[in-house]
């Protein structure tokens, strides 16, 4: 049995450069980067060269980047940060993030007084902005708007450079979760000079467990982990060398081939939205996932037209992998939080897939895909 794995907004496969990379930091560079003999030297620089490449292909400091376990941690570490070392009273966002902000804010809420409002989305999961303003005008505490760079179930693009101008006018912080975007979008932190964002190495092809946070020069950073002085003093913990290595690869080639790939995936997923309509002609497509130029090109949601039982096990009975919602929340019974809330109820009830795609997934997994789903939907 042939086995396709679309589920790449999950997770990706490793790029065998970036494991021939890490296999041999592994083999060759093993000290610990505080210390100060030549072996801790050794992995010290390797460090350094890792962040200061990151930052030039994000055009930002070296010093502006904090290296971490994942995305999560990430966000995690700029949001308490914000109440914590800049005061920050009052945190704008939106119901369709990913829970590792939502989950977050509930703790900032409930333990830290802080005030969260939520922005409107419409039924195409888009951000209102003209909402955003007016929540941002009728405040004074200080405020941080966290909104997300790629929607990570509905793959629907911020469009960031218009934030960045509500937040100037306003005079507000602004966080963006970038881990399902970077590397999908382009993103240029001098362009587009976001104060926050988070990024994770799995979603580009890079090793699981390590991920950065972007924090804008002068803020400063208190650690949410203590214990040490690494990261200058903004997270304890000996750095995990080989995957932050392995990520800088994964980045630098992500970086370099980003025109080529996105050219490829974008045709696969044109093919394969082509194919659904004609196999499927009653076939929805959630938020803007069909719309090629407001949705990240890896990302595919749909919508059967009723609820079909157990798609998502006959599929991958099947060889095939796909998922219902975000991959963190796959052993939820409730269903995807981001569609519940841009759905009407009875459209949430109706089976959706999230199908997303990576370089190394073609057409011809493509027309098995389309084949095997008339056969399981007939």
């Amino acid at each position: 049995m042939q086995k396709i794995y679309f589920d790449n907004a999950a997770t990706t496969p490793i790029n065998k450069e970036v494991i021939d990379i890490v296999t041999q930091t592994m083999n060759t560079t093993f000290g610990n980067p505080s210390s100060t003999h030549q072996f801790g030297r050794s992995a010290k620089t390797l460090v350094e060269k890792s962040r200061k490449s990151i930052a030039k292909m994000l055009n930002c400091s070296a010093s502006e980047i904090v290296f971490t376990a994942g995305g999560s941690e990430a966000d995690n570490l700029i949001l308490f940060n914000a109440v914590n070392n800049l005061g920050v009273q009052r945190i704008i966002t939106s119901r369709i993030e990913h829970h590792a902000i939502l989950h977050t804010m509930n703790v900032l809420e409930n333990e830290y007084s802080v005030q969260i409002d939520y922005v409107e989305v419409n039924e195409n999961g888009e951000i209102d902005l003209e909402h955003l303003e007016t929540l941002l005008k009728n405040s004074t505490l200080k405020t941080l708007v966290s909104l997300m760079q790629v929607n990570n179930e509905t793959g629907n693009i911020l469009d960031i450079n218009k934030v960045i101008a509500i937040c100037k006018v306003n005079k507000t912080l602004f966080h963006s979760d970038t881990v399902q975007g970077i590397t999908h979008v382009e993103i240029d932190l001098q362009k587009s000079p976001i104060d926050f964002i988070a990024a994770s190495a799995h979603k580009f092809h890079g090793p699981k467990g390590v991920g950065f946070a972007v924090i804008k020069k002068g803020f400063g950073i208190k650690p949410i982990l203590h214990g040490g002085e690494q990261e200058r003093g903004a997270r304890a913990g000996t750095e995990n060398i080989h995957s932050i290595v392995g990520m800088e690869k994964a980045f630098n080639i992500a970086t370099k081939n980003y025109e080529k790939d996105k050219k490829y995936i974008t045709n696969l997923k044109q093919y394969f939205i082509d194919q659904l309509k004609k196999s499927f002609p009653t076939i929805e497509f959630n938020g803007l996932s069909n719309n090629l130029n407001k949705s990240a090109y890896h990302i595919l949601n749909v919508r059967f037209d009723k609820e079909i039982p157990m798609l998502l096990f006959n599929l991958d009975l099947k060889g095939i992998a796909a998922s219902g919602g975000s991959a963190c929340q796959s052993g939820s019974n409730k269903g995807s939080h981001v569609l519940n809330t841009i759905l009407t109820e009875n459209e949430a009830k109706k089976t959706s897939v999230r199908f997303s795609f990576s370089i190394y997934n073609t057409i011809k997994e493509v027309d098995i895909v389309i084949e095997v789903l008339r056969e399981v939907i007939k």
